[in-house]
């Protein structure tokens, strides 16, 4: 299993409860997944993008030829060390988008009075305990866990007669071992399936704007990726740009407005007809001293030996904006798997010996979805690799409840997946109720979520009943009214969800019918996702 969530915490748990041996490997010295708070950032941020199969890292394979496992000593600066672990892309102040009665384990509740808003720390501390609870914590020397550990490649092992038979992964850890020297050792271990649960948030997306390059080489201090955002005394009293409104590019205005002299937020018309969320739930968390102003055109040129405040930035309308100290690109992330170089779009790609040397790639080269994934978490054409926590609006600690227990009952023999043929079709289905492939294609909001959620109980409990095992309970009673409460708090309204309506497509992909009678009491949750 690689693991960087909350989801791989979960699947653990599910998995070791069926009797699966389950073996968990982390690039981070410690469980946390993004709430692994560090003063050390992430490297900087290329323009144009990294190709997206390495955009997250690069991948490290042990040098030809040698016998595994393999180390080596070498000296590193923290350039290699900081790319082995990936700092991760949230902030000193950062606080959950979500509130603690939904931001929790159900295994693992908050104590009675603890408050709604989290700060990241409670988070961190809270998903480490949990961790420490299943005896996987960095500190409890379970060998189920290596921690500092990379998955640098995952192909699928074939049988003297060309079979598929489990998946071979090549590991690589490192280890400090005296100042500013570590050892990296290489090895491989074999597994009958694969749980892929890195996380949404390690692969920055640059945009692609006439002159941003030039700024990024000549400014790499002052022009960054939101991902390397840490604390707003930086920019005191400085006139800062933040190029994007969502979710990370709000919070970080808000913290910044005690601190900077006058802050720029760029955004972009919103045009995507595909179903999400309306960024006009954000823009309402705007602070009062931040100017919105448009989609920027262009970074002009600015003449050799001449400083940063001295460049102009025109808008598409014309605008120009200039004496600007900072820009802080808060323009989202894309999906990436360097351990995974085959699965993309027209990969040349060389297997090691013993793996299968043809594959059916999934992966797009701009990194803006995945595809292929039968309840968005099992891989069609191989049920046996699954991706858990890549859906987007849904609540991110109850979301895994579902899935990490479909993925033990299928995976034991507790539960049956459709014939790849007909998971197809339902998957084509749901492709086109989507609106095709493209950014919002995980999207799940609040119709989704609910008709998922539906079908996942009414699953996997009829297959408990008709095979054993563990049943699943609905979603919290008090579920509604605390997401409402919140949206009033939190965002001073209701989330509003954007695109055509297909909760009655949805619910007929997965064979449901919904209630929609008005008085019936049907419930309108509105699922915020836990981003920043």
């Amino acid at each position: 299993m690689t693991h960087r969530t909350c989801s791989g915490l979960i699947a653990y748990r599910e998995l070791t409860e069926v009797g699966l041996d389950v073996r968990i490997f982390e690039r981070d010295s410690v469980p946390g997944g993004n709430w692994h708070y560090t003063e050390g950032v992430p490297l900087e941020a290329p323009v144009p993008n990294a190709p997206a199969a390495i955009s997250d890292f690069v991948p490290s394979l042990p040098p030809a030829g040698v016998d595994l496992p393999h180390s080596e000593e070498f000296e590193d600066d923290g350039k290699i060390w900081r790319a082995h672990g990936g700092p991760k892309p949230i902030w000193e102040s950062l606080t959950c988008t979500a509130p603690s009665p939904l931001q929790q384990f159900s295994q693992w509740p908050w104590p009675v009075g603890t408050q709604w808003e989290l700060t990241q720390y409670q988070v961190r501390n809270y998903v480490r305990s949990y961790a420490s609870y299943l005896n996987i914590n960095s500190n409890d020397e379970n060998p189920a866990a290596a921690y500092n550990t990379r998955v640098e490649r995952v192909e699928k092992r074939i049988n003297e007669a060309g079979q598929g038979q489990g998946w071979r992964l090549w590991l690589r850890s490192l280890k400090p071992t005296q100042n500013n020297t570590y050892r990296a050792t290489w090895w491989t271990e074999d597994f009958d399936a694969v749980v892929v649960a890195v996380g949404r948030y390690n692969a920055p997306s640059m945009p692609s704007i006439p002159g941003l390059e030039e700024w990024v080489q000549r400014f790499p201090d002052l022009v960054r990726h939101s991902r390397q955002y840490r604390r707003p005394e930086a920019y005191a009293n400085q006139t800062v740009l933040i190029v994007g409104a969502a979710t990370s590019g709000v919070e970080i205005s808000r913290d910044l407005s005690r601190y900077a002299r006058k802050i720029y937020q760029s955004f972009r018309p919103n045009n995507n007809n595909a179903t999400h969320f309306s960024p006009e739930s954000n823009l309402r968390r705007i602070p009062k001293n931040t100017t919105l102003v448009g989609e920027i055109d262009r970074f002009l040129s600015i003449p050799e030996g001449s400083p940063i405040q001295s460049g102009l930035v025109e808008l598409k309308n014309g605008t120009i904006l200039t004496g600007i100290d900072s820009v802080i690109l808060a323009t989202g992330f894309r999906y990436s798997f360097p351990f995974l170089p085959q699965y993309y779009d027209g990969a040349t790609y060389e297997p090691h010996a013993g793996s299968a040397t043809t594959v059916s790639p999934f992966l797009p080269l701009d990194g803006s979805y995945i595809r292929d994934l039968y309840l968005d978490q099992f891989y069609i054409q191989d049920p046996t690799l699954a991706f858990l926590g890549f859906p987007l609006g849904t609540p991110s600690f109850i979301y895994p409840e579902y899935t990490a227990l479909a993925l033990a009952k299928v995976w034991t023999h507790k539960a049956k997946l459709p014939g790849t043929q007909t998971m197809r079709a339902l998957y084509g289905k749901t492709v086109e109720e989507r609106g095709g492939f493209g950014k919002y294609v995980l999207f799940w909001g609040p119709e989704r979520s609910l008709a998922i959620f539906a079908y996942m109980i009414g699953w996997l409990n009829e297959a408990a009943a008709k095979y054993g095992g563990k049943q699943v309970d609905g979603l919290p009673k008090y579920f509604n009214d605390v997401f409402h409460y919140w949206e009033i708090a939190y965002l001073g309204g209701p989330v509003q969800v954007v695109g055509p309506k297909d909760d009655d497509t949805m619910s007929a992909s997965l064979g449901l019918v919904l209630r929609n009678d008005a008085d019936q009491g049907r419930n309108d949750v509105l699922f915020y996702d836990d981003n920043w």
